[in-house]
């Protein structure tokens, strides 16, 4: 079920400012240009997104029925700060993020029961961050731990960043390494677990819960090239073990048999990225972005987007985008009933497909100097709207709202 998510979470990585403000500092009145240590609240931002989505491939039952799904994501993040004696920032980070889903695929693992648990969940996910920086070099390091849960998993994690900048600033470099190791219950099919004596009851096992453990890196280096210009190069290797197949996903095959999905149990990963940011004049910026996506399941995927935020006046922007992506997929699927019996790994999961979406919305983003509304403490208000339409007939809406508390 975390795959639902995908989309909601990718939005959330596009919701930047357009412009950055300045906020005015205060005069130094000493000339040790002393820092207070005090731990004092920096930003307060908050975002809430509405997902809706509908299609006919469901997962669940084979790669046919509804895909009908709902979803509705907060999360409020916390950012403070404080000096220690030798003049280093120790930056704190606590986000806090809460969905609700409603499923109408999930509510087929059993179709015997009028509304089953997995059709809705709630899932929750904190995570603390601190980084130590220095702010006459830029230089910083961090660590992360993170926790999340909901119906049939949890998750844990930790992240470790780094950041190191040239002496004249135009240079960054930053590396990322994670680690998430989950935990989740293997829920079958109803006629295929233990006790049930329908058709497809020869394939019943008694599956434990589960692990999958995910380790990833990134490493990228953006330059400032001059006064328009800025790119950004990114690598980020990634590598799965255990249970990587969605137990209560159904295959058919040719022989009119049913199994439970099955999928290797490592995968690897290997997305390479280039970002370009030109800023046209002081009204206008076009950001660009490209990747390429491989793995060993013989997944080959290009995405492209482009977006163009236009700044109207000193406080008002709109930010209208568009995203291509085109996927090979995976040499495992096959629609319904086409499996070969004799294959040892198969899945009927339209995400693993051969495949071509679009997606494009705009966003309009208010950060007015005596605050949104008037209410000083309120800095910014960021709303997205984005609509999501997909070969396989998938198609979807969100909604995103932002508020920057400072």
């Amino acid at each position: 079920m975390r795959k639902i998510f995908l989309h909601i979470a990718v939005l959330y990585l596009g919701i930047a400012s357009t412009y950055a403000q300045t906020k005015p500092q205060k005069a130094v009145t000493d000339s040790t240009q002393y820092k207070s240590r005090k731990l004092e609240v920096e930003e307060i931002n908050f975002v809430s997104a509405y997902y809706h989505q509908n299609g006919n491939n469901s997962a669940v039952t084979g790669g046919i029925g509804t895909e009908k799904l709902t979803d509705f994501a907060n999360t409020i993040d916390l950012q403070m700060a404080k000096y220690n004696k030798n003049g280093r920032k120790n930056t704190f980070l606590f986000e806090l993020g809460v969905d609700h889903y409603t499923s109408a695929s999930s509510d087929k693992i059993d179709p015997n029961t009028i509304s089953s648990a997995s059709m809705k969940d709630i899932r929750i996910y904190p995570s603390l961050n601190w980084t130590q920086s220095n702010e006459s070099t830029g230089n910083s390091f961090g660590f992360t731990g993170s926790y999340s849960r909901e119906y049939d998993y949890q998750s844990l994690g930790g992240a470790f960043n780094l950041t190191r900048l040239s002496n004249d600033k135009n240079t960054q470099i930053d590396v990322r390494l994670q680690a998430f190791l989950d935990t989740w219950k293997v829920i079958l099919p109803v006629e295929l677990r233990e006790g049930y004596t329908g058709p497809g009851s020869e394939g019943n096992k008694n599956y434990p819960s589960s692990p999958r453990n995910s380790f990833s890196a990134s490493f990228s280096l953006s330059q400032v090239i001059n006064q328009r210009l800025q790119v950004l190069f990114m690598i980020e290797p990634a590598y799965q073990h255990g249970l990587l197949a969605t137990k209560y996903q159904r295959d058919y095959f040719t022989d009119g048999s049913l199994r439970a999905e099955n999928l290797p149990g490592k995968r690897y990963k290997l997305p390479v990225a280039a970002r370009f940011n030109y800023f046209l004049d002081d009204h206008v910026l076009i950001r660009t972005f490209y990747r390429y996506y491989l793995d060993n399941w013989g997944i080959r995927a290009h995405t492209a987007e482009l977006e163009v935020p236009v700044k109207l006046s000193s406080f008002f922007s709109i930010s209208p985008f568009y995203r291509y992506n085109k996927q090979t997929g995976t040499r495992y699927f096959a629609a319904y009933g086409e499996h070969n019996p004799d294959a040892r790994y198969y899945t009927s999961d339209y995400d693993l497909s051969t495949l071509n979406s679009n997606f494009y919305g705009a966003g309009v983003r208010f950060s007015p100097p005596k605050g949104v509304f008037g209410w000083q403490r309120l800095n910014m208000l960021e709303l997205r709207y984005g609509h999501y339409t997909r070969s396989t007939s998938l198609n979807s809406n969100i909604v995103t709202l932002n508020l920057k508390f400072k």
